[in-house]
């Protein structure tokens, strides 16, 4: 189990953000600039500066809008830990959106917060995701994790599509459910990221369902034994 990462003002969190409104790139680095331990490297207001810029400036954190003109946060989310996996997302919304939270979890994202946050606790979910832990809304996630309990859209019965997959769809669906990346899949199956993104296609069309979100949510079915089903080689 990897160690807890250590910083200190010599070795401070590197922290890149991304928000299309300029005031609050400004607000947010001047309230994480003034911890000795963290360093804003750099910021953008779009997706597509902020893909472009990211990943050249190495930082530890992204704090990543969710909502954005050009695009979403959680896709950035996902685009920027399929090249840095090491990196650690927190996602800011001014919304209590149950949706954007499971995709953003689904996404790799360490934490997900509302920017009606105070200033200090924004402060501790940086350090939080930059150590390894994960830092989630606690009344968003409790709502979240009810609703997919009771809802059937989200929470299906044992459905029979799961026996249709192969040995090796299903272990990516597994895969998919612990929130892994299809780089990070890739690298633990030894295949490549493209032939990950064909199984993913083929299995989410024998499932019935459009999203990797909502495989993920039947990936928790797999515990259930199933003669046959052997690890491919």
């Amino acid at each position: 189990m990897p160690q807890p990462r250590v910083f200190t003002e010599q070795n401070p969190i590197r922290v890149f953000l991304l928000d299309d409104h300029e005031v609050v790139r400004r607000g947010l680095t001047d309230l994480l600039d003034a911890e000795p331990d963290i360093s804003v490297v750099g910021d953008a207001g779009t997706v597509g500066h902020a893909l472009a810029r990211g990943p050249a400036l190495r930082p530890d954190v992204a704090v990543l809008d969710v909502r954005l003109p050009d695009g979403d946060g959680i896709s950035v989310c996902r685009a920027l830990r399929d090249r840095m996996p090491e990196l650690a997302c927190l996602m800011l919304t001014s919304f209590d959106d149950e949706e954007a939270l499971l995709d953003a979890i689904m996404a790799g994202a360490s934490g997900y917060v509302l920017k009606q946050i105070r200033g200090s606790d924004l402060v501790s979910a940086v350090r939080t995701v930059a150590s390894g832990q994960s830092m989630l809304d606690p009344a968003t996630t409790a709502r979240l994790m009810s609703s997919l309990r009771a809802d059937p859209v989200h929470s299906p019965e044992v459905p029979s599509e799961l026996s249709s997959l192969s040995p090796r769809e299903r272990d990516i669906l597994a895969l998919i459910g612990d929130g892994l990346t299809n780089r990070e899949i890739g690298a633990k199956l030894y295949l490549s990221e493209k032939t990950v993104k064909n199984h993913i296609s083929r299995l989410l069309a024998k499932l019935g369902v459009q999203r990797r979100v909502q495989a993920a949510v039947l990936a928790s079915h797999l515990d259930q034994p199933d003669p046959g089903d052997h690890r491919a080689r």
